[in-house]
């Protein structure tokens, strides 16, 4: 899952949370990974995980989440 901070337009922070997520995913692949294992989500900016506008917030924000399922 891709992520980004609450600055710049909705479609930009889609599109960066995106190419944020599938750098994850090329990783992975080179690493071993099948590619039909993975999926890739963008959720821009809607799902932070640090309240505020401060660069500390917005930091934590600009992040890529790995998540399981069996």
């Amino acid at each position: 899952q891709g992520h980004t901070d609450e600055r710049g337009s909705d479609s930009y922070n889609l599109a960066l949370g995106e190419r944020r997520a599938q750098s994850v995913k090329r990783i992975l692949v080179l690493n071993g990974a099948g590619e039909d294992q993975i999926e890739v989500v963008s959720f821009g900016e809607e799902d932070p995980v640090a309240d505020g506008s401060s660069e500390e917030a917005y930091q934590q924000n600009r992040r890529a989440e790995l998540v399981y399922k069996r």
